[in-house]
């Protein structure tokens, strides 16, 4: 629960890179405006899963893991499992 907590009380440092966003929409077949933005919600719903795993965290809901840098924040990828 700590894991979330930290995660969440940090929401608004989450950012990635312009490949980062390129990345995101080709692998969940996105076409929104604003991919950080549309991550943050589905990290911000009550029924995502978070854990830490190493230098990680690990966001996952409705078949959708998204990855992101414990210490930077940064979105790295998100992937449809």
């Amino acid at each position: 629960m700590e894991t979330t907590n930290l995660l969440l009380q940090n929401i608004d440092k989450i950012h990635t890179t312009t490949m980062g966003i390129d990345r995101i929409k080709k692998n969940l077949n996105l076409d929104v405006l604003d991919v950080v933005d549309y991550i943050k919600n589905i990290i911000l719903d009550k029924d995502c899963i978070i854990y830490k795993n190493g230098k990680n965290y690990y966001c996952e809901i409705n078949n959708i893991r998204i990855t992101i840098n414990s210490y930077s924040y940064t979105i790295i990828t998100a992937h449809k499992m």
